[in-house]
């Protein structure tokens, strides 16, 4: 799953997917932004098709964290 996430990441983030692992921040490390943020759970809605809402990734910090809350809701790697 890493490695998808790493892919969707990239794409939205503008950045390299090679330096993102489970630790990655996404404010800290890769600078992003609320609107980043919201286009990043956009683009995971439509690839795993599930519904996020917002309030659920209130305290998603890291890439790590993202994946436990997909596989919590019965995303497959």
């Amino acid at each position: 799953m890493l490695e998808k996430m790493r892919e969707i990441i990239a794409e939205q983030l503008n950045c390299d997917g090679e330096t993102i692992g489970l630790d990655t921040s996404f404010k800290d490390d890769l600078g992003a932004d609320s609107l980043d943020l919201f286009e990043l759970v956009m683009a995971l809605e439509e690839e795993y098709g599930l519904e996020i809402p917002a309030e659920e990734l209130a305290d998603v910090e890291t890439v790590g964290d993202v994946i436990e809350y997909l596989k919590s809701k019965g995303v497959e790697d």
